[in-house]
């Protein structure tokens, strides 16, 4: 599934090559999975004509903010993607949004599995799921005191705490991994356990994957080599970078890999 850096990065792509362009034209394709609470042909209509004024993200949520006053709100769910076409450049299959711009290049949506989705709202920060997520680590203030307080109180453990996105909105569960292993903390060690000390390393580790996994686009290739990401996938994963095993373990209802 796509988390914060995905996310942030197509946010960035939209922001770079759709903001102060009109929507000439809008396609959307007739889904009414992806559009559950609009009508794609009255999504199209009104986006016609449309300049598009800013771009906003929180979590693994973004939308574009439009010039009346509405927003069109995007969520990924496990396939979605944004892409930026030039004139002649192929579209890719599953498109499920088309928005042709007044410079003449598109910005579309695709999702294979249909699990998205896309809405015109008045404003995407004021309504659920938005409106229920907790800080997002790079667009929020995210003071170590408050996560130190807020993790006292919580009994679960920390894995699954990184999963709650009211506590962190846009980690999911590769980064949650990511955290534990690079912050040396055994992911089932209970939050109102956790030292000062270590809640410090565990949010200056998740700041610092995320602002290297944006930095590079979110392309897994660029992560540094010897991060736990390269090493966890498949049934045939057995060692990190080092050569120290990696355990697969059930966390909060999640497979979470792990270096003892």
């Amino acid at each position: 599934m796509p988390e914060l850096p995905e996310v942030e990065t197509w946010r960035r792509l939209a922001h770079r090559t759709a903001v102060d362009q009109t929507i000439e034209q809008a396609f959307c394709a007739e889904d009414d999975i992806i559009y559950d609470r609009n009508s794609p042909a009255a999504v199209a209509k009104i986006l016609q004509g449309q300049k598009v004024i800013g771009t906003s993200r929180k979590g693994k949520h973004c939308w574009l903010d439009l010039e009346n006053g509405q927003d069109l709100y995007l969520h990924f769910g496990m396939t979605g993607s944004l892409w930026w076409l030039q004139p002649g450049e192929p579209e890719p299959s599953h498109l499920k949004l088309r928005l042709e711009l007044s410079d003449g290049n598109r910005l579309v949506y695709r999702n294979l599995r249909r699990i998205g989705k896309i809405r015109l709202l008045d404003d995407a920060a004021a309504v659920p799921p938005v409106s229920r997520l907790g800080p997002d680590p790079l667009g929020d203030s995210f003071p170590l005191a408050d996560l130190q307080a807020q993790l006292a109180k919580r009994k679960a453990p920390v894995k699954a705490v990184l999963l709650d996105q009211k506590v962190f909105a846009g980690v999911g569960n590769w980064i949650a991994d990511e955290v534990c292993y690079q912050a040396h903390l055994n992911p089932h060690t209970k939050c109102d356990q956790l030292t000062s000390n270590q809640v410090r390393e565990l949010r200056n580790s998740l700041l610092k994957i995320l602002k290297k996994a944006v930095a590079v686009d979110a392309d897994a290739d660029r992560f540094p080599k010897n991060w736990l990401f390269h090493y966890r996938w498949g049934k045939k994963a057995e060692c990190d970078a080092k050569g120290q095993k990696i355990l697969f373990e059930q966390i909060g209802g999640r497979t979470t890999a792990w270096v003892p």
